[in-house]
C-alpha cells in the first residue's frame, strides 16, 4: 500500500481544497486547485453527466461558498494500478453540510505524471452509493 501512499495523500489534500472552496473559506485556492488537474482531465459525476477541465472550472467558479460548513470525509483508499506514468487509486467520500444535506459516494481516479513528473488528476468516476 506505500506504493499508493502519494496518490492517497494527493486526493486528500485535494478534497482540502475542495472543501475549503466549496465553503468559501479559501478565495485564493482555486488557481492551486485547478493546477492539480490535467489539461486534458475528464470527470463524469454521479449524475453520468460528462465534463472536461473547462466545465470543471466552471463548477468551481459556481460553487465557490455555495455549501458553507461542508465536511468531506474520505475513507476506503484502494490501490487499483500502478505504473511508471501514474496511478489508479479509488476511495470512498462522504460530504456532509451544515444543513445536515449528505452525499455518500465511491470515486475511482486516474492520475498521470506530466513531462516533468508532476502528478496530474486525469480522470475520475463517481457513483453515489446506495442509501
Amino acid at each position: 500500500m506505500s506504493d499508493y501512499k502519494r496518490y492517497f495523500d494527493l486526493v486528500s489534500e485535494t478534497h482540502v481544497e475542495i472543501e475549503g472552496w466549496f465553503s468559501g473559506l479559501e478565495p485564493g485556492v482555486l488557481p492551486v486547485l485547478l493546477a492539480r488537474f490535467s489539461p486534458q482531465f475528464s470527470m463524469i459525476a454521479p449524475s453520468g453527466n460528462v465534463l472536461d477541465a473547462n466545465g470543471v472550472e466552471t463548477l468551481f467558479e459556481q460553487l465557490r461558498g455555495a455549501r458553507p460548513g461542508l465536511n468531506i470525509t474520505l475513507s476506503e483508499f484502494k490501490g487499483i494500478a500502478l505504473h511508471p506514468g501514474g496511478a489508479v487509486v479509488s476511495y470512498r467520500e462522504l460530504q456532509e453540510e451544515h444543513n445536515g444535506n449528505r452525499t455518500d459516494r465511491r470515486a475511482t481516479v486516474v492520475f498521470e505524471k506530466d513531462a516533468d513528473g508532476k502528478i496530474l488528476w486525469r480522470h475520475l468516476h463517481e457513483t453515489f452509493c446506495a442509501a
